[in-house]
């Protein structure tokens, strides 16, 4: 489609609003960038923006006269699709999209895209680099800190775009196809926006519902729902697995990771010649691995990227020994599925932080995770009080709630002993306290680096 023949407003002048306002000034689209904070400081904001002639800022009330001529609507994947604000652009006709599908109509080469509940930012981060050590310009982008709406103009038919996409993202699709798609996993989480399980479940296989026969989907096998997903979905289906022997496909069997191309199998690596901990990352190599594998990349290629491969930053991230206690950032342990992965991965009596803010999520399962290596549960946030309840009721009674987040720190600090832990993975989102996770995790390493040995 010709990009600068549609008349667009953009719903919220956020970073991903301003992403998606700078991508259409280069095509000098005809555009609206709304946001409803009237106390927003517009010439900070114009400071933001490229210059677009035919760009209008309007803050504060959506009059009916501003949408009246409007034909697509990008929405900030905060907004959500069934706000008032959003059925009233619909009831106007007005497409709807967000900066995923926007990037997506511009996007020039091919596309490779990750989801599930955790996992995404390292199988994202490591596909990036097995790509960019295979092939001359790749791109990562999408949820992972570098918006899609910043490189999609740049692409060519040669590039490769490795894309971390979440289920808020997902929404608004209407033609994005991934040539290779993944599923790492499905665990409760975003109920708050998505309501149900099922809602969740389906927005995120809708990661294939432009894909055929012909692309791929890469998914666990030892994920329930996604094992049923991949009976019925219409794209050629590569599965891996914690936990069994596939005959075709990646496998963990004892201490390596195998594949098996339905013929023969290949060992690809030893477990401890990585540098990330847990079963779960082990999960990741293997589906960053199968993407790869599916794209055609030499295994000695993928074979040295995954062995020279760091943790991301803020998962299960190794911060410091500070007076022999050993400090671990998992604040991108967001829900109690993946802060269960932070805790499986320690090897210490643990002293833990958790809470923030409430996704109306359930903490038993996180509770009952501890399985004796957790000393002492520290809490903050929202959920502080409605964890600590859980964790009692559960036989867990080592709980203290911290009014603030450094007085959570210095509770461990002064707790831990010499070859103990101290472990941020909240279960929770940092909403509320701190402007996203990567805060949260940045304020946790400094606090640890400003104790005094």
């Amino acid at each position: 489609m010709e990009i600068n023949q549609n008349k667009y407003i953009i719903i919220g002048a956020g970073i991903s609003g301003v992403g998606a306002a700078n991508l259409l000034a280069k095509y000098k689209a005809d555009l609206v960038l709304f946001d409803a904070n009237k106390e927003l400081d517009i010439e900070k904001l114009k400071g933001r923006l490229a210059t677009n002639e035919r760009l209008r800022i309007v803050i504060g009330e959506l009059e009916d006269s501003v949408i009246e001529d409007r034909e697509i609507a990008v929405l900030s994947p905060g907004v959500p699709v069934d706000s008032e604000l959003v059925k009233k652009l619909k009831a106007k006709n007005i497409k709807i999209w967000g900066e995923l599908e926007l990037s997506y109509q511009i996007e020039k080469g091919r596309v490779f895209a990750i989801t599930g509940t955790n996992g995404k930012t390292t199988t994202t981060s490591l596909l990036g680099e097995i790509m960019k050590n295979y092939k001359e310009k790749v791109f990562v982008a999408g949820n992972i800190g570098v918006a899609y709406t910043d490189c999609a103009y740049d692409t060519d038919k040669d590039s490769v775009t490795v894309l971390e996409v979440s289920s808020f993202q997902l929404e608004t699709i209407e033609s994005f196809r991934p040539k290779i798609s993944c599923i790492l996993n499905i665990t409760p989480d975003h109920l708050d926006r998505h309501h149900t399980l099922e809602n969740y479940i389906q927005t995120k296989e809708s990661i294939t519902k432009n894909q055929s026969p012909d692309d791929i989907c890469v998914l666990n096998y030892e994920d329930e729902n996604l094992k049923k997903f991949g009976d019925s979905a219409n794209v050629n289906v590569l599965y891996f697995s914690s936990a069994r022997r596939l005959d075709k496909g990646l496998y963990l069997e004892g201490d390596s990771i195998i594949y098996n191309d339905g013929t023969k199998a290949t060992e690809i690596c030893k477990v401890f010649e990585l540098n990330l901990l847990g079963l779960h990352n082990y999960e990741n190599v293997m589906a960053a691995c199968a993407m790869a594998i599916s794209a055609d990349v030499p295994m000695d290629i993928i074979k040295t990227t995954i062995k020279n491969f760091k943790a991301v930053e803020h998962r299960i991230e190794f911060v410091a020994v500070k007076r022999g206690v050993y400090y671990y950032n998992d604040s991108k342990g967001t829900n109690p599925d993946a802060a269960i992965k932070g805790i499986q991965a320690m090897t210490r009596p643990t002293y833990l932080i958790g809470g923030g803010y409430d996704k109306n999520a359930e903490f038993d399962e996180w509770i009952n995770s501890f399985d004796g290596k957790v000393k002492k549960l520290v809490l903050i946030g929202q959920t502080r009080e409605k964890i600590a309840e859980t964790a009692k009721r559960n036989g867990f009674n080592d709980v203290v709630l911290a009014d603030t987040f450094e007085e959570a720190v210095k509770i461990c600090e002064e707790s831990a002993c010499k070859d103990e832990a101290v472990l941020l993975s909240p279960a929770c989102a940092s909403w509320g306290m701190f402007k996203n996770y990567e805060e949260r995790g940045r304020i946790f390493k400094q606090l640890v680096n400003d104790i005094k040995e």
